[in-house]
């Protein structure tokens, strides 16, 4: 339906602006807080996470007329770039973190010390991408070859993130790792925090719908299917009921692990090494070794091989 008027006169936006505005407004307040230093910048954080997948899979992604011959400048280049850029949002990320009344040269410093240190880390990352992309080549039947699994399969994606951001998180860095998982959760559907630790050879197959909580531990040769949470049953409150912060609920899932499509998994359990979790099997209890979970007819879980529990 047209418009009668499209061109009619301005809507006077003073009151929403001063309402926006208002002295009692959080928010408001928070942004004509007086800054010496920025916040960090949520679109550079992005630029700086597909600068490293460039340089961590050469050729594959951003410039792709790469040869024996060109990739030592290729990689200096972009790592040059994503070494100005880090150190800058890490400075950002240390002032908003720490209060800009902090020695602001002291965290310039630190800052440069935690970039370099970062970048000092990435032939290691790689090496564990490699493994990654191995799983998921040997992990699904539909893979073709190990390059469509680098362009094409989300949980690539989402893996390399997270091998980003937790390195930064150990580093001393949150927001920023934060920015990086969110980024790769809004692009994939899977959720995976920069707190989980996790093995080699880690394979995501579909993906959507993943969720994986702080705290969790995984071993190496776990493969994961769509819609699986592992997550926390409950939380402990303070006096003031608030969420108690840094407290291992998530689950603990031990090598070669398979969990398939919509099982949720709660609290801080064990699964047991070389277990299979059927699909849409709820956990909340430790499962042992060499154990087979699936739903029974009265939709209970179902221990086999291992024993029950």
């Amino acid at each position: 339906m047209m418009l009668e008027n499209p061109e009619g006169p301005p809507a006077n936006l003073d009151a929403v602006v001063e309402g926006l505005c208002h002295p009692e407004a959080t928010l408001s307040r928070r942004a004509r807080a007086e800054r010496v230093v920025p916040l960090p910048s949520r679109d550079a954080v992005i630029e700086i996470f597909e600068s490293l997948r460039c340089a961590l899979f050469p050729g594959y992604f951003g410039i792709s007329e790469v040869s024996a011959q060109t990739l030592p400048f290729h990689l200096g280049h972009i790592l040059d770039e994503v070494r100005m850029k880090l150190e800058l949002q890490t400075f950002r990320s240390l002032a908003f973190k720490m209060g800009q009344e902090t020695d602001l040269e002291n965290l310039k410093q630190k800052a440069r010390e935690i970039s370099i240190e970062f970048l000092r880390r990435l032939p290691r990352i790689q090496a564990v991408l490699a493994e990654d992309v191995q799983a998921g080549w040997e992990g699904d039947p539909a893979a073709i070859s190990t390059d469509e699994v680098i362009f094409c399969y989300p949980g690539i994606l989402a893996i390399t993130s997270h091998r980003i951001a937790h390195e930064l998180l150990r580093l001393g860095l949150d927001i920023l790792p934060r920015m990086i998982s969110e980024y790769a959760h809004s692009v994939t559907g899977i959720d995976i925090h920069p707190g989980a630790e996790i093995g080699r050879f880690f394979f995501i197959d579909h993906g959507t719908g993943i969720v994986i909580g702080e705290t969790c531990r995984i071993g190496n040769h776990v493969r994961i299917y769509q819609g699986v949470t592992l997550g926390a049953r409950s939380f402990p409150l303070d006096d003031e009921g608030n969420p108690i912060k840094g407290v291992l609920r998530h689950p603990i899932i031990e090598d070669n692990v398979t969990i398939y499509s919509g099982a949720t998994i709660l609290g801080r359990i064990s699964i047991g090494r070389n277990s299979i979790i059927g699909g849409n099997v709820w956990l909340t209890r430790d499962v042992p070794p060499e154990t087979r979970v699936t739903l029974g007819g009265n939709r209970r879980e179902s221990f086999e091989n291992g024993g029950g529990i």
